[in-house]
């Protein structure tokens, strides 16, 4: 069900493609991961692709897939410590943004997806991820941005919720634009 429902975003996504939309993008991002609340999990990296698609000058649907790879941690169990490798997740999903701004763009977004969690010591744990932040984007040259984002990622294991506070540096290009019908 859940994964039926990804689908159908990425589905939405790419019907502006036929409709006319007014811009669709490909992009990289990459930064930092640190984990909030979570003393078996240390901070580390996180990487990805998104695409894009300005659907109305205000709203943009952004596909996307994501790899972090958490960092390693001492957790303290029973009166000692255990060393732990880091939590390592692959996601993918659609977040929507909303666009203020000319040159100089601010944009709250929001979205969901479904990403797997993997460790050594653990079963690999596939769930519902929700995902939600602010933007910062401006473009140096026409159809080339630049981007900088903070965002909070939270995702259930089965146990318990997990989330990660991301900061990322992307950059994205525009590569086919309409004029609005």
């Amino acid at each position: 069900m859940r994964k039926a429902m990804i689908l159908m975003l990425f589905a939405l996504a790419l019907l502006p493609c036929a409709a006319g939309a007014m811009s669709i993008g490909v992009g990289a991002f990459g930064g930092m991961s640190i984990p909030v609340l979570q003393d078996d999990n240390g901070p580390g990296t996180v990487l990805g692709l998104r695409v894009p698609v300005a659907l109305i000058p205000l709203v943009t649907v952004e596909p996307y897939y994501t790899k972090t790879s958490g960092g390693d941690a001492d957790q303290e169990v029973a009166g000692g410590t255990t060393p732990r490798s880091g939590v390592d997740l692959d996601g993918f999903g659609a977040n929507v943004l909303l666009t203020f701004g000319t040159g100089l763009k601010l944009y709250p977004f929001a979205g969901i997806g479904s990403s797997t969690l993997q460790r050594e010591d653990m079963e690999d744990v596939t769930n519902t991820t929700y995902t939600f932040g602010l933007g910062l984007g401006f473009s140096p040259m026409p159809k080339l941005s630049i981007h900088v984002r903070g965002e909070l990622a939270a995702m259930g294991d089965g146990e318990t919720t997990r989330e990660w506070a991301n900061a990322t540096v992307g950059v994205s290009y525009n590569i086919f634009s309409s004029p609005i019908p």
